[in-house]
């Protein structure tokens, strides 16, 4: 059986860095897998195409925040199980609020945020999930940072956790690692 192979998607202004991404990359390192988190570039769809490359057969998605709205596309374009955490539901709707300069902390650059980058990111909404057991959503009530409720409506057709309190960290992500590594099947 070949190895499964799990990419971490982070999300908008983070980095492979980001504390979820090293927690459960410590997690599956006890596992017989490939665990990547790619360095995603603030365009869209240059994020997409490296995302794309990397997929294979044995590929799982973990995603959070706008990662979580690229693992959604992903599988259910290429039908790969996909773990969301808190993720971004139409960031394009969001997105506009931020135009203009941007610095990301995690990667140490500026760019600017622009409409095309906005219309990239709806260029990817799916307005059906065609396959929708294919996704498990990890959601906090209190994320500061995205609505709750439009994740849990979007993706009423997967399975769901929605713990009330948190905050868009998703504090307390380690209690979930048995149970990712069981809906990704990657043990």
């Amino acid at each position: 059986m070949a190895r499964k192979k799990v990419i971490y998607i982070h999300g908008f202004n983070s980095s492979p860095l980001s504390a979820k991404a090293q927690l459960i990359g410590q997690y599956l390192s006890q596992f017989n897998l490939e665990y990547q988190v790619p360095l995603l570039s603030h365009e869209p769809l240059q994020a997409l195409v490296t995302l794309e490359h990397m997929l294979d057969s044995n590929t799982v998605l973990i995603g959070s925040s706008l990662g979580g709205y690229f693992a959604t596309y992903l599988s259910q374009k290429y039908q790969l199980p996909a773990v969301l955490v808190n993720p971004a539901v139409a960031p394009f709707l969001l997105m506009k609020d931020f135009l203009g300069p941007q610095y990301n902390p995690y990667q140490n650059y500026h760019y600017q945020l622009t409409m095309q980058h906005v219309e990239q990111l709806k260029s990817l909404y799916l307005p059906d999930l065609l396959h929708p057991q294919l996704l498990w959503l990890l959601q906090q009530s209190a994320d500061e940072v995205l609505d709750f409720q439009q994740a849990v409506k979007y993706y009423n057709n997967c399975r769901q956790v929605l713990e009330f309190g948190g905050d868009h960290s998703f504090i307390g992500f380690e209690r979930y690692f048995s149970q990712i590594v069981q809906f990704l099947k990657i043990t």
